[in-house]
């Protein structure tokens, strides 16, 4: 009975995939927060909705901070694309059984880049470009199978002298199910739209050519557009499977539904192997989106016992994509 559930919820998550899967391929702002955090979740595809258990859970969902009472320190570095640095830190302090609150920053930064003009290419100057969003998460647990979390954050993108800033909510829920599944859902980046502004908008202007001799320098402003912030809806279904004595299996699946693109499946697995001291983690991530850049993920994660109750986990991922390269990450968990 059990089995016929997860494979008929598993059949429900594909088919809502495919129904609603609408081309909006197109621009978004801050589209930084849509890069995976976290070397666990990366590691398996990005099918972290219904699993989120660890301070990375405040980026994929809010709810799993308070449904394991998560008492945890994390830091998280990937080398990206292009000499692209993105890292992320996550804190996580319970107040009581019940409620638990979070603080999280996920910036993305890169080395000053030189300053070029037409006609001259070697100005001597150089430039900054560097994205933030700091978050401050709540979860409570209304019974001990179901938890709901929100995540507010304030976002800044800025690159020269130019930026643009706002606020964004995110909000999911983790429920476990009668029959051993966990089920997760959420909504990221619920916000209004983000506009560029600042000083570079600032041009000298003629504001009539077809009139000789007057001010051909006049201060006038850029316009620019708003556009959205990178929307996400998620489905999440996944149950760990125990093989024999030492080993045990999470698999765990995913249907995403963004708002500026067609709507995909991420599928993970993860193997614990001695008491949870060395977890293998292999993921695929965008099943069915037309034109995919990602293939494929690995990683591998490691429980350095500590003194007392208090344990260090390291995660490694690797993800391979078709024309952009090889990214990496790795993080560092200290539960206190």
């Amino acid at each position: 009975m059990r089995n016929y559930t997860i494979i008929k919820y598993s059949i429900f998550l594909f088919m809502l995939s495919q129904l609603l899967s609408v081309d909006k391929a197109g621009t978004t702002s801050a589209k930084f927060l849509s890069i995976g955090a976290g070397s666990a979740a990366v590691s398996m595809g990005g099918a972290f909705t219904s699993i989120a258990n660890d301070a990375t859970a405040m980026y994929w969902n809010p709810a799993g901070i308070s449904f394991y009472n998560m008492r945890e320190v994390y830091f998280n570095h990937s080398n990206w694309i292009a000499d692209i640095s993105h890292d992320y830190f996550g804190l996580t302090i319970p107040l009581n059984s019940k409620n638990t609150i979070g603080f999280n920053l996920i910036s993305v930064t890169m080395d000053d880049m030189e300053v070029t003009r037409y006609g001259n290419e070697d100005t001597g100057e150089t430039f900054k470009a560097a994205d933030y969003a700091l978050g401050v998460s709540y979860a409570v647990n209304f019974t001990d199978r179901f938890s709901i979390g929100f995540n507010g954050k304030y976002i800044q993108q800025m690159i020269a002298s130019s930026y643009a800033r706002g606020l964004a909510l995110d909000i999911g829920t983790l429920f476990d199910t009668p029959f051993g599944f966990r089920l997760g859902t959420s909504i990221s980046n619920f916000g209004p739209k983000l506009k560029m502004t600042g000083d570079d908008l600032l041009v000298a202007a003629d504001v009539d050519q077809t009139i000789e001799g007057n001010n051909e320098s006049v201060i006038s402003v850029l316009s620019t557009d708003y556009f959205d912030l990178p929307l996400v809806l998620r489905f999440g279904i996944s149950d760990n499977v125990k093989v024999g004595k030492l080993l045990k299996m999470l698999w765990s699946v995913d249907a995403v539904s963004p708002n500026d693109n067609t709507n995909y499946i991420n599928i993970g697995l993860e193997f614990s192997f001695l008491n949870d001291l060395l977890r293998l983690r292999s993921g695929i991530n965008s099943l069915f989106l037309s034109d995919n850049e990602k293939e494929f993920s690995l990683g591998l994660g490691l429980k350095i016992p500590s003194i007392g109750k208090n344990n260090i986990l390291m995660n490694y991922s690797y993800e391979s994509m078709k024309f952009l390269g090889v990214t990496q990450q790795i993080g560092i968990s200290f539960a206190y």
